[in-house]
């Protein structure tokens, strides 16, 4: 079973804002929902590949290992 319940992380502890729905010993994953953003992610400039990539003249063509099925 899968339940979410919604709290927070002060000093150490995670304080749940009501009942957990559960009645024994259960595992759990917490995770942090925070604003800040990492340091190690790149921003991305829009079109910072234009003018270094271009198609071959014949791309739309069909191509030869398909001919039979055309």
């Amino acid at each position: 079973m899968l339940a979410t319940v919604k709290g927070y992380y002060e000093k150490g502890k995670i304080v749940l804002n009501e009942k957990a729905p559960v009645l024994s010993k259960t595992d759990v994953i917490v995770t942090f929902l925070t604003d800040d953003k990492p340091n190690n992610i790149l921003k991305r400039t829009p079109g910072a590949f234009k003018g270094k990539i271009t198609l071959s003249e014949d791309f739309d063509e069909p191509l030869d290992d398909f001919k039979e099925y055309m």
